[in-house]
């Protein structure tokens, strides 16, 4: 057992000894599934100090093999053990200490928490099937299909992830944190107000372990009782009511956690934009942000002190994120998500939004028979705009952050196949097929059906992105290695790979 692995041991004996049992039973596990994710970045990502030789071999610069099993890259499988110059590893930190490639030191830290964090959601996690739709985003236990820092959850102690966490279940009271109106930057009409002062609703997490270093102190401590979604600092009021996005900094997967005063700045004007956009081509309905907040820190809106608030999308059927889907999907049930995605995205593209569409930014509505009818959009702080294409289309662009807008088809392209087709559809696909390559060609094959009946509204140019030999996609490893934005590989294009 690691030294994160024992710690989370040691604390969970003192606040839930009930669990503890169940936690090192599921280490093992949670390792396998850190492994499969942390072999395939090792194979098909652009790592210093290593290179690809074969379907299930990796060459360092100084000679040593690391073998495994093949892999495809859209595959999300466990790996109980690699073998590095023929000796067996079987836990993923360890492995990456021993490969010793350049500026990997903190992905090693991050391989420690995610095991131990995945064994405890893995432990805690309720056995009941989802019911509501706050269950049924509660219900995705393992976080990110591909990344490798799935649960890495530094600085969130046993005891904070058990109250917190959205797999365990809890309901959590958010704090109120009462600051002067005129020094907070706001947009769109807050309803939260004492007075001349706004009310920013915040996670205890963010009270306890950022806000007091800052020098603020909560109103009322406990006052807002709220559930958690599938990102643990979004949160649906138990009493209904907009969604709360609250900051909670700390590092998750490999992003810290806070919101840009930029991001504020930008969420009612976007969500307008947004929402323009869908309704002239046909895409999906957005999830529009209603107001957001920021608090200010030696005189300017602080990323730590922000809050937004978020439409909760009501319909009538059930409202599932992509990825809680079901994995025993047939082919019709997976043509009919197809078409939908494919022909909301690529609308979207063609007049100029370039959509982040993975498993946690899109939702799908059920109909009566559980079949997929309509997609919900949210989260919209990591779209890419042209400002070109909506010219072309008539359509003005309000002011927004300067990040957001390109004319450059790469990052275009990038940004939306990067993940609908590399992550959205490749871990649905793998997880439904179990790895029987009959069934996963037959898959891909209804997907690319779809792509190809909906890409004629696209420019060629984008066609043939679309269709090309190679797709984008986030290289995971590279992009913790590097430490700032966001780093691309390329894999081979399932599209093109079909019966």
């Amino acid at each position: 057992m690691r030294a994160v692995e024992a710690a989370f041991a040691g604390e969970l004996a003192r606040v839930q000894p009930g669990l503890s049992g169940r936690y090192a039973a599921e280490l093992p596990g949670a390792r396998a599934a850190v492994m499969g994710r942390l072999w395939r970045g090792l194979l098909y990502e652009p790592l210093p100090g290593l290179r690809a030789a074969g379907p299930g071999c990796v060459v360092l610069a100084d000679g040593r093999r690391l073998i495994g099993p093949e892999r495809r890259p859209y595959d999300v499988r466990d790996e109980p053990e690699l073998l590095l110059d023929g000796r067996p590893r079987t836990h993923p930190a360890a492995l990456l200490e021993a490969l010793a490639l350049p500026g990997t030191a903190a992905l090693v830290e991050d391989l420690d928490n995610s095991v131990a964090s995945l064994a405890l959601s893995r432990a805690g996690a309720s056995k009941e099937a989802p019911k509501t739709a706050e269950e049924h985003e509660q219900s995705v236990i393992d976080g990110h299909p591909y990344h490798p820092g799935c649960r890495n959850r530094p600085g969130v102690s046993v005891a904070e992830q058990l109250a917190y966490m959205p797999e365990h279940r809890p309901t959590v009271h958010l704090d109120l944190l009462a600051l002067p109106a005129r020094y907070c930057l706001v947009t769109g009409p807050w309803p939260f107000v004492d007075g001349d002062r706004l009310l920013l609703p915040v996670h205890p997490w963010q009270s306890r372990h950022v806000l007091a270093g800052l020098g603020f102190r909560p109103q009322a401590t406990g006052a807002l009782p709220a559930r958690p979604l599938m990102s643990v600092r979004t949160l649906a009021p138990l009493d209904g009511g907009p969604h709360l996005k609250t900051a909670f900094t700390t590092r998750m997967t490999s992003g810290v956690r806070d919101i840009s005063p930029g991001s504020v700045r930008d969420c009612v004007p976007l969500s307008d934009l947004l929402t323009t956009v869908a309704e002239q081509c046909g895409g999906p309905r957005i999830a529009r942000y209603l107001a957001g907040a920021a608090g200010s820190v030696d005189g300017r809106p602080s990323a730590d002190v922000s809050v937004m608030l978020r439409d909760p999308t009501p319909e009538p059927g059930p409202v599932l994120p992509l990825a809680a889907l079901p994995t025993r999907a047939t082919a019709t049930w997976l043509g009919a998500l197809a078409r939908l995605l494919w022909e909301g995205a690529l609308g979207m593209l063609a007049h100029g939004i370039a959509l982040e569409a993975h498993g946690q930014n899109l939702l799908v509505v059920l109909d009566g028979d559980g079949r997929p009818y309509r997609l919900v959009y949210r989260d919209l702080a990591d779209v890419r705009i042209s400002p070109e294409r909506l010219a072309r289309h008539g359509i003005e662009i309000p002011p927004v952050s300067a990040r957001l807008l390109t004319d450059d088809p790469a990052v275009l392209h990038a940004k939306l196949l990067g993940s609908l087709a590399a992550t959205t559809f490749g871990s649905l696909i793998s997880a439904v097929g179990r790895g029987d390559r009959a069934v996963e060609g037959e898959l891909w094959h209804v997907v690319a059906t779809a792509a190809r009946d909906a890409a004629g509204v696209l420019p060629a140019a984008d066609r043939a992105a679309l269709f090309a030999e190679r797709l984008p996609a986030k290289a995971h490893l590279l992009t913790r290695v590097r430490g700032t934005g966001d780093h691309w590989t390329s894999l081979p294009n399932p599209l093109l790979d079909v019966p």
